[in-house]
């Protein structure tokens, strides 16, 4: 039996079992792309976090909350603006995105006009540096979240954009189960409290549990 992550790439469930154990820890890095530290979105990449680490033993979370960071936009196409480099909030963050024991991320962001917010197109467009000299993403599990004011106000379109732009790394795509197949969705109608939004935090909860099983996976057949 295979579950397939990603267009062209499958990997075998029984062949590789969850709780097998190559000796190596599997960290997975949730990133929080809203502009306000520590609201829902960060509340709702940590519940995935929170999910993810259950699932084995070998599993290490981190939450990066991009909340009051200041990054600047990517500029020059494949490198900075000849002459000028680039130094700010993202430079904090890089070696943690460059870390050898990631194997998957979680990524999410709030809805602004039925799209990802100007600091997740930012922090995506920064993450062409992980391009060269090799894919350094390639291959590693991604998940997507996204909250939003309505129910129905974006959310999968936000997810959808953030997988396009994670594809041109190669990385491997998963959603969630049921309820959460492209993805978490989230409904922020509580005043800042997501936690009320139980069927918004059970989409979370899968996409975690999805993202550090294949992120496990990968990393058997990476061995």
């Amino acid at each position: 039996m295979t579950r397939t992550l990603a267009a062209g790439a499958a990997v075998s469930i029984a062949s590789a079992p969850a709780n097998a154990s190559n000796g190596k820890p599997v960290k997975i890095l949730g990133i929080s792309c809203s502009p306000r530290e520590g609201k829902t979105t960060a509340t709702a990449v940590k519940a995935a976090l929170d999910a993810a680490k259950k699932v084995d033993r070998r599993i290490e979370v981190e939450l990066i909350d991009l909340g009051g960071l200041e990054i600047s936009g990517w500029s020059g196409g494949a490198k900075p603006t000849e002459g000028r480099q680039i130094s700010d909030g993202f430079d904090l963050i890089l070696p943690k995105l460059r870390d050898s024991n990631v194997g998957g991320w979680i990524i999410g962001s709030p809805v602004y006009f039925r799209s990802m917010t100007a600091l997740c197109k930012v922090f995506l467009e920064r993450c062409a540096v992980l391009r060269k000299p090799k894919l350094l993403l390639a291959d590693t599990a991604v998940g997507a979240l996204a909250v939003g004011a309505f129910r129905n106000g974006g959310q999968e379109l936000v997810i959808e954009q953030i997988q396009s732009v994670l594809l041109c790394h190669e990385m491997m795509i998963v959603g969630g189960e049921p309820g959460a197949h492209q993805g978490a969705t989230l409904w922020n109608a509580y005043k800042d409290d997501i936690t009320k939004d139980e069927f918004g935090m059970d989409t979370a909860r899968k996409l975690g549990i999805r993202v550090a099983e294949a992120a496990l996976r990968l990393s058997l057949k990476q061995a």
